[in-house]
């Protein structure tokens, strides 16, 4: 297990009520009212649209990193992480599947840039391991 050396940044977020309750940041930025998974009558955000958010915008940054470093900027790219509830042998379980659409590439040089992101990205590391994860590069 990977440990913090050296912190760089903490955010905290407090839940009331569970998956019909409130979820509050402590900066105050994030305040919403929580509602069930697909609901269609009254949608609102839930922990796996929330968890999907995070991922993606983490994602994204990696993959900027990683091809700046390679002298290409992705800046324009767009990242979606499609996050699954569902029944595991011992429960309920989740799996993400990634994908970054990315201008001025082709398909398999998308590939590779987000293998490696994957590999940087901490929300990548955090899961790696305990979840199906996917990650699919596609030229935009």
């Amino acid at each position: 297990m990977e440990q913090i050396v050296k912190a760089r940044y903490s955010a905290a977020a407090t839940a009331q009520g569970g998956r019909g309750g409130q979820v509050t940041s402590a900066d105050g930025v994030v305040d919403l009212p929580l509602g069930k998974p697909g609901s269609t009558a009254n949608p609102k955000a839930n922990p796996e649209t929330l968890f999907a958010a995070g991922y993606a915008a983490c994602f994204g940054g990696a993959l900027n990193l990683i091809a700046s470093q390679e002298g290409l900027d992705t800046s324009d790219s767009t990242v979606t992480a499609d996050v699954t509830l569902g029944d595991t042998g011992t429960g309920a379980g989740l799996a993400v599947d990634i994908e970054a659409r990315i201008p001025g590439v082709d398909d398999a040089t998308a590939q590779r840039l987000v293998d490696a992101a994957h590999q940087m990205c901490p929300y990548s590391k955090a899961t790696r391991g305990n979840i199906g994860v996917t990650v699919t590069g596609l030229a935009a």
